[in-house]
This record gives C-alpha cells, sequence and structure tokens, in this order.
C-alpha cells in the first residue's frame, strides 16, 4: 500500500462525474463543493449534460451557473462509453475505416470545444481509440491527424485546449505516441496532453514522477488514480502500487494550473465515499488549499 501524501497546496483537485453516474448531475456538484474539490471532470454523456439532446447550449447555460455558484471549475470529458454508438463501446474512434464514423467522433469532440468554452473549462479531454484490425500505425495515425484538425481549428478559435490522453491499447498508449502526433501535426498550439497518472504506472517506462516533469510543457489535463505494473484497472487511493508524494511533489513543482482529477470510472456504486476518502488521501486535514 502506498503512503499517503504531504500537503501539496498548488494543486487544484476535481472529480470525474464519469465516477458518480448514480448521482444527479446537480446533486454530484454540490457534493464535490460540499467535499473541498476546486473543480470537476465532467464527462459529456446521457446522465449529466447529453451532447446530443435538444437544448445543448441553454443547458450548458444552466451548468455553467451552477457551477459559478458553487465555485468549481472544470474539464470537458469526451470518454463516455456509449455516447456515439448504443452497441460499440467508445465506438466510432477518430480511427474507424468508415470516414462518415470518423466524422461523428471529429463533430463530437467539436461540441465539447463549444460546451468548454462556455462553461470556462480549461481544456477538452479525448483519446485516439484503438487500432481497427488490418489498418496499420501509419495508417492509422494519418486519419487520427485528419480527424483531429477541425477541432484544433475549432479549439484554436475557442481558446481551450484539446488534451489527448495515451490510454493503454489505443494507437496514442503513451508519451512517446503523443510526440509522434504532435510532430506529425506540427507542434500546433492548441495540442496538449492529458497525463493520467495511474497510465504512467501501468505502461511508461519511467516512474510516474519522471513522466510528470518530462510532460510538463504540454500538460493541459490531470488525471489521478491508483494503479498497478501492467494491469489497467483504476484503483482507490492506496490500493495500488503508486508512491504518490512525489508525484504530487513533481506535479506542484511543473506549475501546472488545470485540474487534477480524481478518475474511477468503475466505482460509481461507492461514488460518494471515494470522493470523500481521495479528497482526504491527496488533500491531507489541515492542508491548505489552492
Amino acid at each position: 500500500m502506498s503512503p499517503a501524501p504531504a500537503p501539496a497546496p498548488h494543486l487544484r483537485l476535481g472529480y470525474g462525474t464519469n465516477g458518480l453516474t448514480d448521482l444527479r448531475l446537480d446533486d454530484a456538484l454540490a457534493l464535490l463543493a460540499d467535499l473541498g474539490y476546486d473543480g470537476v471532470g465532467l464527462t459529456l454523456d446521457h446522465m449529466h449534460l447529453d451532447p446530443l439532446a435538444p437544448d445543448l447550449a441553454a443547458r450548458t447555460g444552466r451548468v455553467a451557473m451552477r457551477l459559478g455558484e458553487l465555485g468549481l471549475t472544470a474539464t470537458v470529458e469526451t470518454g463516455a462509453r456509449y455516447v456515439l454508438d448504443p452497441r460499440r463501446k467508445h465506438g466510432p474512434s477518430l480511427l474507424d475505416p468508415d470516414p462518415d464514423a470518423r466524422d461523428a467522433r471529429t463533430r463530437l469532440l467539436i461540441t465539447a470545444v463549444r460546451v468548454a468554452a462556455d462553461l470556462g473549462a480549461h481544456a477538452v479531454h479525448c483519446f485516439s481509440g484503438i487500432t481497427p484490425p488490418g489498418t496499420d500505425r501509419d495508417t492509422a495515425f494519418k486519419r487520427l491527424e485528419e480527424a483531429l484538425l477541425p477541432v484544433l481549428d475549432a479549439a484554436a478559435a475557442a481558446g481551450v485546449p484539446v488534451a489527448i490522453e495515451p490510454e493503454p491499447g489505443h494507437l496514442v498508449e503513451v508519451l512517446a505516441d503523443f510526440h509522434h502526433l504532435r510532430t506529425c501535426l506540427g507542434n500546433p498550439a492548441p495540442l496538449g496532453l492529458t497525463l493520467d497518472i495511474g497510465h504512467c504506472q501501468c505502461l511508461e517506462p519511467a516512474p510516474p514522477a519522471d513522466c510528470i516533469r518530462e510532460a510538463a510543457p504540454w500538460l493541459r489535463h490531470v488525471q489521478i488514480e491508483d494503479m498497478r505494473r501492467g494491469v489497467h484497472e483504476h484503483l482507490p487511493f492506496g490500493v495500488g502500487e503508486i508512491d504518490f508524494p512525489p508525484v504530487l511533489d513533481a506535479l506542484a513543482a511543473t506549475g501546472y494550473q488545470g485540474l487534477t482529477v480524481v478518475e474511477l470510472p468503475r466505482h460509481s456504486h461507492a461514488g460518494p465515499e471515494l470522493a470523500r476518502a481521495s479528497i482526504e488521501f491527496l488533500r491531507p486535514k489541515g492542508a491548505p488549499t489552492s
């Protein structure tokens, strides 16, 4: 079991709504504010803020007002499992062989950029998707680049960065893949990185704290949870193998100003209790807040 960290006063903590799916959004936001979180990782999905339902702008405006009332900020996350296709998890992706299917994901991300701008969110999170069978790596990266370009244009216009997440099993799986993508795209200013600390423990050759230091110039969003080496399972803090004090020290040292969002998407059944336990682990009682 990893030790609880020392106070990390410079980090702005959030909790992901994908770990609070049994709560109404207003109840989830109130819970996080009561617990002392600084913000929320808001996944666009049917149970909270549905990006495909009517009157999105008006509904987004109400959420923005509620965030303001509660003193919360947000990141917009786009990892909903079945928001586009009720039969395929995370389908279609930016790598889909069907151009129309890829375009559906691109349109969703452009919608997410607009929602983020209306919420005053600091970033839009996304990921590449899994390489389809029979697709070579070069072709997959070409599809990804083409599908992301309209999203990056929208992000530049809105002033909201797009933060792509290296995800185990995906085309963009580790930090080296992110660097390959940004280089292929010509290092566009709107493209940043979502760094999931558990994924660093799971797959990266370097320790998580070293990954943070390497990623610092491109860091636009951070997700955090415990994890074990080689096993992609998001775990409550203290259950996995991560040594958190160096991780939080490294994050604070980067000067990163966005949210560090607890990511426990398979634990909604215990969401309120884990939200409480998580902030107590990351920000021990009596520690100063940001």
